[in-house]
């Protein structure tokens, strides 16, 4: 199931004030810290920008590929397994991230974080049979 009409209108409302203003509008939903995320589409090989919300653990940012509850995963966690080398956009920074998917007890870790973080995980994962991936994104490394 794919993103309504008025749900596409809205996010590249988003993206746009997000990206014009530096995250300055749009940055944060209450508490929830908002960025934009870069993938190159697995199929298109073109970048697909999506704001999510994304929850701090030390220096990475993680990622709920929730879809709000639906029976499918995300475009955008489909394009990061394909290509995981992705671009994150923190308020004006824009960070080059390396994605992966959290297993085991990691994931265990970080679901707990995510949804102490925003309790609307809890609701999406009431809603589909499916286990919902945790995305752990992680600044690449300067190079010397």
């Amino acid at each position: 199931m794919g993103l309504s009409r008025t749900q596409l209108m809205f996010v590249g409302l988003h993206r746009a004030v997000y990206r014009a203003t530096g995250g300055r509008l749009l940055g944060t939903f209450g508490h929830l810290e908002q960025v934009l995320l870069s993938t190159t589409g697995r199929v298109s090989g073109q970048t697909r920008t999506t704001p999510l919300a994304a929850t701090p653990d030390g220096d990475r940012l993680i990622l709920i590929a929730s879809n709000n509850g639906g029976d499918a995963h995300p475009a955008w966690y489909l394009n990061l397994v394909a290509h995981p080398e992705v671009t994150v956009q923190r308020g004006a920074q824009r960070i080059a991230m390396t994605a992966r998917t959290a297993e085991g007890a990691e994931r265990e870790r970080l679901w707990a974080l995510a949804v102490k973080n925003n309790p609307g995980y809890a609701r999406y994962e009431s809603r589909t049979s499916r286990r919902i991936p945790v995305v752990v994104c992680e600044a690449v490394a300067a190079r010397g």
